[in-house]
Protein backbone atom coordinates (compact mmCIF):
# COMPACT_ATOMS: atom_id res chain seq x y z
CA UNK A 1 0.00 0.00 0.00
CA UNK A 2 2.89 2.82 1.14
CA UNK A 3 4.79 1.52 -2.30
CA UNK A 4 1.68 2.17 -4.34
CA UNK A 5 1.34 5.50 -2.84
CA UNK A 6 5.13 6.63 -3.56
CA UNK A 7 4.25 5.37 -7.20
CA UNK A 8 1.22 7.71 -7.62
CA UNK A 9 3.13 10.57 -5.93
CA UNK A 10 5.96 9.87 -8.69
CA UNK A 11 3.28 9.59 -11.33
CA UNK A 12 2.04 12.97 -10.37
CA UNK A 13 5.34 15.03 -9.37
CA UNK A 14 6.93 14.00 -13.26
CA UNK A 15 3.34 14.93 -14.49
CA UNK A 16 4.08 18.18 -13.03
CA UNK A 17 7.10 18.76 -14.20
CA UNK A 18 6.10 18.03 -17.91
CA UNK A 19 3.06 19.99 -17.62
CA UNK A 20 5.10 23.40 -16.21
CA UNK A 21 7.80 23.19 -18.57
CA UNK A 22 5.35 22.84 -21.43
CA UNK A 23 3.58 25.57 -20.03
CA UNK A 24 6.71 27.87 -19.95
CA UNK A 25 7.93 27.16 -23.51
CA UNK A 26 4.31 28.41 -24.32
CA UNK A 27 4.32 31.29 -23.14
CA UNK A 28 8.34 31.75 -24.45
CA UNK A 29 7.11 31.39 -27.71
CA UNK A 30 3.95 33.35 -27.32
CA UNK A 31 6.00 36.21 -26.46
CA UNK A 32 8.53 35.65 -29.27
CA UNK A 33 5.45 35.63 -31.55
CA UNK A 34 4.34 39.13 -31.06
CA UNK A 35 2.33 38.52 -28.10
CA UNK A 36 1.44 41.45 -26.39
CA UNK A 37 3.77 43.36 -24.18
CA UNK A 38 4.30 44.63 -20.87
CA UNK A 39 2.60 47.47 -19.38
CA UNK A 40 6.25 49.26 -19.48
CA UNK A 41 6.77 48.58 -23.11
CA UNK A 42 3.08 49.13 -24.33
CA UNK A 43 3.88 52.78 -22.81
CA UNK A 44 7.07 53.42 -23.87
CA UNK A 45 6.19 52.15 -27.22
CA UNK A 46 2.61 54.46 -27.61
CA UNK A 47 5.73 57.73 -25.83
CA UNK A 48 7.98 56.79 -29.16
CA UNK A 49 5.21 56.29 -31.34
CA UNK A 50 3.91 60.17 -30.42
CA UNK A 51 6.82 61.72 -30.86
CA UNK A 52 6.74 60.52 -34.73
CA UNK A 53 8.34 62.54 -36.97
CA UNK A 54 8.45 63.59 -40.71
CA UNK A 55 11.79 63.45 -42.77
CA UNK A 56 12.95 63.55 -46.11
CA UNK A 57 14.47 60.28 -47.73
CA UNK A 58 15.02 59.01 -51.48
CA UNK A 59 15.48 55.52 -53.10
CA UNK A 60 15.70 53.91 -56.37
CA UNK A 61 12.74 51.40 -57.48
CA UNK A 62 13.55 49.41 -61.23
CA UNK A 63 15.57 52.39 -62.52
CA UNK A 64 13.22 55.57 -60.73
CA UNK A 65 14.70 58.13 -58.20
CA UNK A 66 11.92 58.57 -55.66
CA UNK A 67 12.15 61.91 -53.48
CA UNK A 68 9.51 61.08 -50.58
CA UNK A 69 8.56 62.16 -46.63
CA UNK A 70 8.03 59.69 -44.15
CA UNK A 71 6.50 59.84 -40.53
CA UNK A 72 9.48 57.90 -38.27
CA UNK A 73 9.48 57.11 -34.69
CA UNK A 74 12.14 54.69 -32.87
CA UNK A 75 11.09 51.48 -31.75
CA UNK A 76 12.02 49.51 -28.94
CA UNK A 77 14.60 47.93 -30.20
CA UNK A 78 16.44 51.25 -31.31
CA UNK A 79 15.66 50.93 -34.94
CA UNK A 80 13.56 53.36 -37.15
CA UNK A 81 9.77 52.48 -37.56
CA UNK A 82 8.17 53.69 -40.90
CA UNK A 83 4.88 54.82 -40.01
CA UNK A 84 3.57 56.41 -43.32
CA UNK A 85 5.50 57.14 -46.45
CA UNK A 86 4.43 59.43 -49.70
CA UNK A 87 6.20 59.97 -52.55
CA UNK A 88 6.79 63.93 -54.24
CA UNK A 89 8.58 63.29 -57.09
CA UNK A 90 9.62 60.47 -59.25
CA UNK A 91 12.36 60.46 -62.51
CA UNK A 92 14.22 58.42 -64.02
CA UNK A 93 17.52 56.97 -62.20
CA UNK A 94 19.12 57.58 -65.51
CA UNK A 95 18.12 61.33 -66.57
CA UNK A 96 20.86 64.00 -67.36
CA UNK A 97 20.00 66.07 -64.95
CA UNK A 98 19.38 63.94 -62.69
CA UNK A 99 22.14 65.80 -59.63
CA UNK A 100 19.71 69.15 -60.11
CA UNK A 101 16.50 67.24 -59.95
CA UNK A 102 17.85 65.32 -56.98
CA UNK A 103 18.80 68.26 -55.01
CA UNK A 104 15.51 70.19 -55.92
CA UNK A 105 13.56 67.18 -54.97
CA UNK A 106 15.49 66.90 -51.64
CA UNK A 107 15.26 70.65 -50.53
CA UNK A 108 10.95 70.36 -51.10
CA UNK A 109 11.14 67.43 -49.32
CA UNK A 110 12.74 69.16 -46.61
CA UNK A 111 10.38 71.96 -46.80
CA UNK A 112 7.84 69.58 -46.49
CA UNK A 113 8.56 67.68 -43.17
CA UNK A 114 9.06 70.88 -41.66
CA UNK A 115 5.81 72.06 -42.56
CA UNK A 116 3.96 68.84 -41.53
CA UNK A 117 6.20 68.72 -38.05
CA UNK A 118 5.10 72.09 -37.44
CA UNK A 119 1.55 71.34 -38.28
CA UNK A 120 1.63 68.24 -35.72
CA UNK A 121 2.88 69.90 -33.05
CA UNK A 122 0.08 71.96 -32.95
Amino acid sequence: MVLALVELVLVLVVLGLFVTVGWALWTALQRGNGGPLPSRQRAELAAAIAQARWVPGHDEVEGTSRVLVRRTYTGLDGMPVVLEERVLQTFPAQDPAWEVRFTEAMAAARFRCDYLNAEESR
